[in-house]
């Protein structure tokens, strides 16, 4: 028995629901050989216990064949909340954390957000993947210069666009511009199933997903297919988006994923000629919201005007003007967020014993 002999009977052994094996995921390690006998540690990203043991059975009947003697498969599964969400399930076992950006309404800023939030934690030297969910307005695309950019297929898969060190997909890439989508839940349901499934995602560090605004089926179907690591809530100083934002916290409250804080936008007005900031909307309205729900405010993002032009232009202000106040806001909501990261994967993530795999109490799920 040689490590060529059990790494080669180890590449049939396929990552439960996917056509990649384990070997070549990179999970296999460790391998001890003493004379026929074979042990080895398999270090997964799902916690989810018929995972570990279809890896398992089909590891030790493959090493059996080619004439193994006792087969010792140790599964390592890390420390993760891999039960913050969906009890284990993970679709996309090539990440290794997802943060889930919300908001209760529509024009907040939530796509401006992500791409910003997204960038900042690529800088920081992380490998970030941007998945651009809000499958009726997705516009991170334009803010992104990729508009016309289309992606290339490879096999059965999709490889995703890749613009200012990330990788990103979104169903603006896939669609002709201009065209409308008129989804019912269960398409959208599998929509978001398949942006998982079937993106060539690379082993990434963190995959920050722009959600359609509110707390319905895209949202419920994302808890259900992925251990969501953190949730970020996107809101504005006025009461009407403090109501629905509220919704987004205790739709997090409920799906047992941990807030990351609050991202308020239109937090002030910076006037371009002066640099003197202004509050016109209000600032920091959120703080009763953010103690009621035990998290706090990460960022106050003020309404600037090359943040609305880089948007339109393809040039996301992190990037481009990173020492403007705005970006260094972005960038110290996204060290706060990867701390908060960090903290629950040493912690080995919560207890969601009370949560339901398929039905989160308070939250129902649509009929398909």
């Amino acid at each position: 028995m040689t490590n060529e002999i059990v790494n080669s009977a180890l590449s049939k052994v396929m990552y439960p629901g996917f056509t990649k094996d384990i070997v070549t995921f990179g999970f296999v390690k460790d391998i001890q050989i003493d004379g026929i006998d074979v042990s080895f540690t398999v270090d997964i990203t799902s916690s989810a216990p018929e995972v570990a043991q279809q890896i398992t059975d089909d590891a030790t009947r493959e090493l059996k064949a080619v004439s193994a003697g006792k087969v010792v498969v140790n599964i390592k599964s890390p420390q993760m909340p891999k039960e913050s969400s969906s009890k284990g399930k993970n679709i996309a076992p090539q990440v290794k954390n997802f943060l889930m950006v919300s908001s209760g309404k529509g024009g907040v800023g939530k796509s401006t957000t992500s791409v910003n939030i997204a960038i900042a934690l690529a800088q920081q030297g992380k490998k970030v993947g941007l998945l651009d969910a809000d499958i009726y307005g997705p516009n991170i695309p334009r803010m992104l210069g990729v508009a016309d950019i289309k992606p290339e297929v490879n096999g059965n898969k999709v490889l995703p666009i890749k613009a200012y060190g990330l990788e990103m997909m979104s169903m603006g890439s896939l669609m002709e511009d201009g065209q409308s989508l008129m989804w019912r839940g269960a398409m959208i349901m599998k929509a978001i199933e398949q942006f998982l499934r079937d993106i060539l995602w690379s082993e990434l560090d963190v995959l920050v997903i722009d959600m359609p605004p509110g707390t319905g089926d895209a949202q419920l179907t994302l808890a259900q297919s992925v251990p969501v690591t953190v949730g970020l809530t996107v809101t504005t100083p006025q009461a009407v988006s403090l109501d629905d934002s509220r919704r987004s916290l205790d739709m997090f409250k409920k799906l047992n994923i941990p807030i990351a804080g609050i991202i308020e936008n239109m937090s002030g007005f910076i006037a371009p000629d002066t640099g003197v900031e202004y509050d016109i909307f209000g600032k920091g309205t959120s703080q009763p919201m953010a103690d009621e729900f035990d998290t706090k405010i990460i960022a106050e993002i003020p309404i600037e005007p090359s943040i609305r032009t880089g948007g339109d232009e393809g040039k996301p202000i992190v990037f481009v003007d990173p020492s403007s106040e705005t970006s260094k806001r972005y960038v110290s909501a996204a060290q706060s967020i990867w701390a908060q990261i960090e903290k629950i994967n040493a912690e080995g993530g919560v207890d969601n014993n009370a949560i339901q795999p398929n039905t989160p109490p308070g939250v129902s799920a649509c009929s398909t």
